[in-house]
């Protein structure tokens, strides 16, 4: 069956802008929406390869529907003059795909695309709909389907007759019903005032439609509903012919006429003018036959099929300029099986197996030289390398790392990069291997050339990448940081830290036993037995059976969160018991018997670091997560009593630094007040209370420092006087004056918070003292809410950003003093600030002296950095 496609120009356009980075040519013309538009139309040509096409644009403000109502979509901001300036563009990008697209006045784009999707329909064509808005999934049928974008511009659900079924429990038809109901903001389409989606969807799954709806208002339960529909009546009538789709628009081309042809010259010079250089490379591998010039005088050479080569132990490859490639089975690499391994260097790739590639011993000279070794994922190489007793060196690109440093907003899958910077589609993970219990191991027909094709992706990318990288002033940060902190954190994992599984159980014993008291002790207070895990059947007991004053309802009940427990602790004596028992079930499970499956043959546990997550530097701990193990309450600081040291002749150090991020708030904000506090050494919470207070440093009350302690770590988070009054149980006027007078007293900071700030709306982005940066598309959004949330991750990114890169270079050249001296000790975890050692006890005392001077001469800073040092015979026990 013949295709054709029909995309809703308006829409997509609008979602590329906001979904893609603020792009701009060197002559400073934005280029968000069109390159985003040119993501999405190769995807969707790629993946159903129409035979038609057509694009549908809005013509003008006014349509038919605003003679029904003046208000119509008249809540919708003005588009911004970035994205209208790229409109035009749009459309030549149109042209040089031969693609046609039409407006009429009058009507709205989705009126010409159910036009067309009809007239299709009727030939006997399979239509798929292209928008980023849900209006047209009115139109669903046997052969049409709705290609809706949802976060980003090639993030899709396919709408189906059996999609809606499943999502709504509504036909197509009855999507115009639901919105005759309920309304629709974005439109401005009032619906009936207080019928939402859920009331919506339970009326039309018994009346079928609006008008059905209405005409059984008597026997629909409910007196307040019954009243909103009777009021709502001519608004439900009206809102559903808004947003029903015309699709008899006297349209201007036959379907013969919507067939498509490139024109590569037109596409060569929007991509140039546009500087797309990852299109234009493409454009070029595609049609080229012979070297062509596509920016910086660099060439590339027509696009050839990949040679797989089978490989084996024996056989001899030549590494220079290749890129290499390690497949596991799932993202877990300790315990994944390889599928894979492939070199891949000018059109020819060759595979081997785990164990044919580490016994072949021209692989292994190469692993262990200085030749360049590109790659992605560098720390799970080396993981898999070590464990087949090999080691790497030599200088590394790591595609992953150097993506996420470019755009930390970005995903890191590598068919999501290959897409970003090549514009070509590979096959992602979830399409091989399937997803959840259905994933399962394809043959190896299917995964060699699916390597292969990585690998190569991988080798074309790097001169992209190495020069954005350069452009964007981090190839320093890259190669003193990332990637020498990715081999250390490969080590880690690979060493693992010893953990006690008889410590665990008998923690899990007496969980078990004061869990079984609070149980007893809640049902007595309660007066009955229920499950207290249950929010819902919690609420009930809460709320009616106790009669407590509910704080806030969700949709299946009253409210049972953490904050609104906090509110009644001092109601009824059985919250706290309540939030005991959350706190010790969340332990038990997730910890004291949780981390027992963690715990390998040889009785340790070994993380896995993401160093590519958090957007503002700092590693993440997954698989498991030990970072987040519980420490403000003692039942969770006990359960770092079951990590230990290897032996009886050693002990667990810990090593944290001492408020970093204030002291590199200090420096960078220059601030004298906060320097001269951490150059005398006096307590910086003692020292902010002692001065916005306007007393003397011994005349600092305990309440006073714990307001200053909350108003130093929440400044540059942008804490409000609402969420300072929150934290302190202080009253919001205490907290605006506390607020006022830190920033009257601190001015150093109080400039810097508004510098920052004014530096990221010019710029669009912040950075750290190491230049890392954190780009924030949204710092000048419409939205005061989105802004301002934008505003405060400015405020806090370099701070956190800075110290993140601190640490890491501590890490770094802990290593480094670790391989100089063949010391016994061991480096293990990484926690926040802290770093935990396993360390033989003959030497502690030397190696901790060692271990915090190279820490705190991690940075260069005008306050003195400071780290802290304690040891004992478990982790617990180190703190």
């Amino acid at each position: 069956m013949d295709k054709i496609m029909l995309i809703d120009g308006n829409s997509l356009s609008y979602r590329a802008f906001y979904a893609m980075p603020a792009l701009k040519n060197k002559k400073g013309l934005y280029t968000n929406s069109v390159y985003g538009f040119t993501l999405m139309l190769e995807k969707i040509l790629a993946d159903t390869n129409p035979k038609y096409a057509l694009v549908a644009f809005d013509k003008g403000k006014q349509t038919f529907r605003h003679q029904s109502y003046e208000a119509y979509k008249g809540t919708r901001d003005k588009t911004p003059s970035e994205l209208v300036e790229q409109f035009g563009y749009v459309r030549e990008l149109l042209d040089s795909y031969g693609i046609k697209y039409e407006e009429h006045f009058d009507y709205e784009a989705d009126d010409i695309i159910g036009s067309y999707a009809k007239i299709a329909e009727k030939e006997g064509l399979e239509v798929i709909i292209v928008t980023g808005d849900k209006d047209l999934t009115q139109l669903a049928s046997k052969n049409i389907t709705i290609y809706y974008t949802k976060r980003g511009v090639t993030d899709i659900d396919y709408y189906t007759p059996e999609f809606i079924a499943e999502k709504y429990g509504l036909t197509p038809e009855q999507i115009v019903d639901m919105k005759g109901l309920m309304g629709d903001k974005s439109d401005n389409i009032p619906g009936i005032a207080g019928v939402g989606e859920k009331t919506a969807i339970k009326l039309l799954t018994e009346y079928k439609t609006v008008e059905n709806v209405l005409e059984n208002i008597d026997n629909i339960s409910g007196k307040k509903l019954k009243e909103r529909l009777t009021e709502g009546r001519e608004d439900a009538l009206l809102s559903k012919k808004l947003a029903t789709i015309y699709t008899e628009v006297q349209v201007d081309n036959k379907l013969e006429d919507l067939t498509y042809s490139e024109n590569i010259e037109l596409k060569r010079e929007l991509f140039e003018k546009l500087e797309f250089v990852s299109f234009l490379r493409k454009l070029s591998q595609e049609n080229s036959t012979e070297d062509v010039e596509v920016t910086n005088e660099e060439t590339v050479t027509p696009k050839k099929e990949i040679n797989i080569i089978l490989a084996d132990k024996n056989t001899k490859i030549d590494f220079t300029d290749s890129a290499l490639h390690v497949e596991c089975y799932t993202e877990d690499y300790h315990n994944s099986d390889v599928v894979g391994i492939v070199v891949y260097r000018e059109g020819d790739a060759y595979i081997f197996s785990e164990e044919q590639f580490f016994t072949n011993e021209f692989v292994v000279e190469y692993l262990q030289s200085e030749l360049l070794k590109t790659v992605y994922d560098f720390k799970k190489i080396l993981f898999i390398a070590k464990r087949n007793g090999v080691d790497i060196n030599g200088e590394v690109f790591d595609v992953k790392i150097v993506s996420y440093l470019i755009d930390v907003n970005a995903k890191t899958e590598i068919d999501k990069i290959v897409f970003n910077y090549l514009g070509k589609i590979i096959s992602s993970d979830e399409e091989i291997y399937g997803k959840g219990t259905k994933r399962t191991l394809p043959p190896q027909e299917v995964i060699n050339p699916y390597i292969a094709e990585i690998a190569e992706s991988i080798s074309l990318m790097k001169s992209l990448l190495e020069e954005k990288l350069a452009e964007e002033n981090m190839m320093d940060l890259y190669k003193d940081i990332e990637i020498k902190v990715a081999k250390v954190l490969a080590n880690m994992e690979f060493e693992g830290i010893h953990v006690s599984k008889k410590a665990l159980e008998e923690m899990s014993a007496e969980f078990d036993e004061r869990i079984k008291s609070l149980e007893s002790s809640i049902y007595t207070l309660a007066g009955s037995e229920f499950n207290i895990a249950s929010p819902k059947q919690l609420g009930v007991v809460l709320f009616e059976d106790l009669g407590l004053p509910p704080i806030k309802k969700t949709k299946t009940g009253y409210s049972t969160a953490v904050e609104v427990l906090e509110q009644l602790q001092h109601s009824h004596e059985i919250i706290p018991l309540i939030m005991e028992y959350r706190t010790i079930t969340k332990l038990n499970s997730t910890y004291a018997k949780g981390l027992v499956k963690d715990i390998t043959r040889e009785g340790k546990i070994h993380t896995r670091y993401e160093q590519t997550l958090a957007q503002t530097g700092r590693l993440s701990s997954v698989n498991p997560n030990l970072q987040n193990i519980p420490t403000r309450i003692e039942e969770g600081k006990k359960i770092r009593k079951a990590f230990v040291p290897a032996s009886d002749d050693r002990v667990i150090l810990s090593i944290d630094y001492s408020q970093i991020e204030l002291r590199v708030l200090a420096h960078i904000a220059q601030d004298a007040g906060m320097i001269d506090a951490f150059k005398h050494d006096v307590d910086i919470h003692t020292k902010t209370a002692s001065d916005v207070n306007g007393v003397s440093l011994d005349e600092v009350t305990s309440s006073m420092r714990r307001e200053a302690k909350a108003v130093n770590f929440g400044i540059v988070y942008g804490i409000s006087d609402f969420g300072l009054s929150n934290n302190l149980g202080i009253t919001r006027k205490r907290a605006k004056e506390f607020i006022d007078k830190y920033l009257e007293t601190f001015k150093g900071v109080d400039k810097y918070m508004s510098d920052i700030v004014d530096f990221a709306k010019e710029h669009g982005y912040v950075e750290t003292l190491f230049n890392r940066r954190r780009a924030l598309p949204d710092i000048n959004a419409k939205n005061k809410i989105v802004a301002n949330l934008n505003a405060r991750i400015a405020m806090n990114s370099p701070i956190q950003g800075t110290a993140a890169d601190i640490i890491k270079i501590a890490m770094v050249n802990v290593f480094k003093y670790l391989e100089k001296t063949n010391v016994d000790a061991k480096l293990l975890l990484q926690v926040h600030d802290e770093l935990i050692f396993d360390v033989n006890k003959d030497i502690e005392e030397e190696f901790t002296k060692e271990m915090i001077k190279i820490m705190e001469e991690a940075a260069n800073l005008d306050v003195q950095l400071k780290a802290e040092a304690s040891s004992g015979s478990s982790w617990y026990d180190a703190k």
